[in-house]
């Protein structure tokens, strides 16, 4: 572990040394490297997550160029995976990264996400998103979901059996919304990367039980308690 590279978040009071060093060995599982995923993965990156195994199963399109921050025109028609692996190398080359050019599914995910100490929620969908909750309440992985659209998103950390799962708060699936900005997308990763490593190396409160919501037009962010729902079909 290189001292220097992290030195200024090595002096922050209480984080020190053995925080960075929770982080060097942590392995981090992101799903989906769009928005979310582009600005969650380069600042676990450059922050020192030990392992990133970083998740796509699509290629790049012109359209995802207004929020997705880790392509560039030249990169169009290539595996998001593929790219992205290679890029976060670039930024820092004291980390493992592992880019995997899959669509997340019932038969793969477990094997995914087996070998994670987190896994983050970087997905453009529910329906993707209700298969990745189950898997993480069965393998009692942490879950930290962030989902955006236009000039709205919202962020929650999930402990399985603790707190309560996705299928907890939005028991129905929600439609795909394509709209968005890109700088919606990019606050919302940057929170969702601040849960992780607040949970990784123990600092601060997570949004345990909690949702934020945010809202652009009033730049408000508002926190709402959420309870675990005994009847749940995932975790109840």
């Amino acid at each position: 572990m290189d001292i220097e590279r992290y030195i200024r978040q090595i002096a922050i009071p209480g984080f020190g040394v053995d925080a960075q060093k929770k982080l060097s060995r942590a392995r981090v599982a992101i799903l989906g490297l769009g928005g979310l995923g582009s600005a969650v993965s380069i600042y676990l990156t450059v922050a020192g997550v030990g392992h990133l195994k970083v998740v796509d199963g699509d290629k790049i399109e012109k359209n995802n160029l207004n929020r997705q921050i880790l392509y560039t025109e030249e990169d169009l028609g290539k595996w998001k995976a593929e790219v992205v692996e290679k890029r976060l190398k670039e930024m820092n080359s004291d980390i493992e990264v592992e880019g995997l050019r899959e669509e997340i599914n019932e038969d793969n995910v477990r094997e995914l996400l087996r070998d994670a100490d987190a896994v983050v929620d970087c997905l453009d969908n529910f329906e993707t998103r209700f298969i990745v909750n189950r898997a993480v309440v069965e393998l009692n992985k942490p879950f930290f979901h962030g989902a955006c659209r236009a000039f709205y998103g919202q962020v929650m950390t999930i402990i399985p059996r603790v707190t309560p799962c996705l299928r907890c708060v939005f028991p129905e699936n929600i439609p795909k919304d394509r709209s968005i900005i890109g700088v919606t997308a990019g606050l919302i990763g940057l929170i969702e990367a601040t849960e992780v490593i607040k949970y990784l190396t123990g600092t601060g409160e997570c949004l345990y039980g909690k949702i934020l919501i945010y809202d652009a037009t009033r730049m408000s962010f508002d926190i709402i308690e959420v309870d675990r729902n005994p009847d749940c079909e995932v975790c109840g």
